[in-house]
């Protein structure tokens, strides 16, 4: 983030914006940790690395079908009302993206109990052609 906010004052402009070298292998070591689920190869990842990871990648503009091909979603068989409070807790403090929480296996309804999602679906808006 911080170097396209340098490239966007610093004149070089915010269109297609290819990565550099360090955060093209950060996408790809970010990537292959959830497909292995192990941190750098050694120690397991825990449900908050996951949600990291997915975000920082979504942040990094990885699509979130190419997230779901590497990572497995967890299932989670812990009961809603156990989970709500901390849910809501823990987007407060780091307001991940809502796709990334259901890598760690939380439900809609878990999301929409917890604030994370609004209640209300949200409507496909239909795309229109141009009057010709």
């Amino acid at each position: 983030m911080a170097r396209l906010f340098n490239d966007v004052l610093g004149g070089r402009g915010a269109g297609v914006r290819k990565h550099d070298g360090r955060t093209e292998k950060r996408r790809q070591r970010l990537l292959r940790e959830l497909e292995s689920g192990k941190v750098r190869g050694a120690h397991e990842l825990k449900p908050l690395d996951v949600l990291v990871r997915v975000n920082e990648l979504l942040g990094l503009g990885e699509p979130l079908r190419s997230i779901r091909k590497v990572a497995k979603v967890r299932k989670n068989e812990v009961p809603p009302e156990e989970v709500v409070e901390v849910v809501g807790r823990l987007h407060r403090a780091y307001a991940f993206r809502p796709e990334c929480y259901r890598f760690v296996g939380l439900s809609d309804e878990v999301l929409r109990l917890a604030g994370v999602v609004s209640a209300e679906p949200k409507k496909r808006q239909r795309k229109t052609r141009p009057p010709a």
